[in-house]
């Protein structure tokens, strides 16, 4: 069996953003909106209310021309309005990294202030960018005296039985 690795990293990435997202389902308002205590910036709504946006501003560069690309402020959105865009955005990478006719090493995509970059480069950051802030979120968790999920490769493996412990 060949495995798309891509596509395990876009699975994990999608399913962690979901463990986090869900984990901040039960925070109050206050909660939500407090100020870190750490070296983070902006609060958990806000954090992931960025990471969010940003995986779906990935995604638009990945697969969009660039005139049809639009730069636009990031509203204020519910939580459900960002666990549903966290949906929309993680299981379109998904599709995206199943195809991976669509990639190719030597294509450049254009950026609207004057860059190119190379699609890989993309992939690279909409994986690490997520999981910086989701790490920032877990965090402030953390000092809330929150328990955060376990989000890392290891526990992903074991979910999907990717991971076997030794039987007893």
């Amino acid at each position: 069996m060949i495995v798309n690795f891509l596509e395990k990293f876009f699975e994990h990435n999608h399913w962690a953003n979901l463990q986090i997202i869900q984990a901040c389902l039960a925070l109050s308002d206050e909660q939500l909106d407090a100020e870190p205590m750490s070296a983070t910036y902006g609060s958990i709504r806000s954090t992931l209310l960025h990471f969010v946006t940003s995986q779906l501003d990935y995604l638009r560069m990945l697969t969009l021309p660039v005139e049809e690309r639009i730069e636009f402020e990031t509203p204020a959105v519910t939580f459900d309005e960002i666990e549903k865009a966290a949906i929309y955005s993680g299981e379109a990478f998904i599709a995206f990294a199943r195809d991976t006719s669509r990639i190719s090493s030597e294509t450049q995509i254009q950026q609207p202030d004057g860059y190119v970059v190379e699609p890989w480069a993309i992939i690279v950051q909409a994986i690490n960018h997520s999981d910086e802030h989701r790490e920032q979120i877990k965090s402030m968790l953390t000092a809330q005296g929150v328990t955060p999920p376990r989000i890392d490769g290891w526990m992903y493996a074991r979910v999907t039985e990717a991971l076997i412990p030794p039987s007893s």
